[in-house]
């Protein structure tokens, strides 16, 4: 996947985000279930996503949820590097 592709999953990278927050404020949600649930989310997402996105990475079913789950541990990622360089360096 080049840079030019990587765009066509950056929606799926904010859903899975978005979805990820929405979890993160429930109260009794353990927060170790959230890269499970956003990663679910991202291939269940990029399975229609195929279809719909031009130019998306995946030409098969399989590849498609392995880029969705991709895409949502991506999210995580994105919500962990914001939060570290939030911190106060010591």
């Amino acid at each position: 996947m080049d840079l030019q592709n990587f765009a066509t999953v950056v929606p799926i990278i904010i859903i899975c985000y978005v979805v990820g927050l929405f979890f993160k404020n429930l109260k009794n949600f353990p927060d170790a279930m959230i890269p499970i649930v956003v990663s679910i989310v991202g291939g269940i997402i990029a399975v229609p996503g195929m279809y719909i996105i031009p130019e998306f990475p995946a030409t098969d079913v399989i590849t498609a949820i392995a880029v969705g789950v991709a895409s949502g541990l991506t999210s995580v990622g994105v919500n962990q590097l914001y939060k570290q360089s939030q911190k106060e360096e010591l």
